[in-house]
């Protein structure tokens, strides 16, 4: 993808952020690369390479090598430098790391197989962390870091090879009928679940079909195409429509809260391309 003239300019206010946390590549000095979304060292490059910014810039390969100093002989991650380190920690830089072309680097292959070691009973992923307290309802593994999960194996060679995977698929097509907030971190699928969201950055319908259209396992299911058929009615003119916004981005061009978004249509229309349908 090449940089559209109109989005120069959101990209260099990216850039002008990378240290606005106390030190480059939008981190602080003690390298919490989670901190300060969606501005942080792990969110920003992602939104720098949906605007058009070439994989192979050098500042990318600059945050990789950031990323990857957190980076444990056990596979995960240690996203800050005091605390304990939970799964989507893990997940979160990988998935940054695979979006930068990392996927077949011999560290992530160990941090891959450390995923697949601690998949959770159900299939999913989940943290053993009780901010909201205790109750059958956390007994289920997390839904957003499974869906992130997710977005990780697409990049490798287990994608619909592996049949933990396909575990994972099948957790996220039931919470679509279980719909009640589940997982430790309660997340669940409701009024702002189904608000067409972009770019990707929480739990909610657009992310959730992208990502599962990845997977055979999803694209016939039943639960997969009502999913689908409720964020096609909102679409505009076969344009996907922005209904909720991440306020901190509010001021940028490349979308805007209730109109039709470019680049979140090419996302739909990877959906499409996924699905085996042509683009109307």
């Amino acid at each position: 993808m090449s940089i559209r003239e109109e989005y120069r300019a959101d990209i260099d206010a990216i850039l002008a952020k990378r240290d606005h946390l106390g030190a480059d590549y939008w981190t602080t000095e003690d390298k919490r690369l989670g901190k300060g979304g969606p501005f942080s060292t792990l969110e920003a490059v992602r939104l720098l390479l949906e605007l058009g910014m070439d994989i192979s810039e050098p500042i990318f390969t600059e945050v990789a090598e950031l990323i990857f100093s957190t980076w444990k002989d056990d596979g995960r991650f240690k996203l800050s430098p005091k605390g304990a380190i939970y799964p989507c920690h893990t997940i979160n830089a990988a998935s940054t790391l695979c979006h930068l072309g990392y996927a077949k680097d011999s560290r992530l292959q160990k941090t891959f197989q450390h995923l697949f070691d601690i998949q959770y009973s159900d299939g999913g992923w989940r943290c053993n962390k009780f901010i909201y307290g205790r109750g059958p309802e956390t007994e289920y593994s997390n839904p957003f870091p499974t869906l992130n999960a997710l977005d990780i194996f697409r990049f490798t060679d287990f994608l619909n090879q592996e049949q933990s995977l396909n575990r994972a698929v099948e957790f996220l097509l039931e919470h679509w009928t279980i719909r009640k907030p589940i997982g430790p971190c309660q997340y669940g699928i409701g009024t702002l679940f189904m608000q067409t969201e972009y770019p990707f950055g929480n739990y909610n319908l657009f992310y959730y079909l992208y990502v599962l259209s990845f997977y055979n396992r999803a694209r016939e299911d039943d639960r997969f195409l009502e999913a689908l058929n409720i964020l096609e009615s909102k679409m505009v003119d076969g344009k996907i429509v922005v209904e909720r916004v991440n306020r901190k981005l509010s001021g940028f061009n490349f979308y805007k809260k209730g109109e039709p978004s470019e680049l979140a249509t090419n996302r739909y229309h990877d959906i499409l391309k996924n699905l085996g349908r042509h683009e109307s």
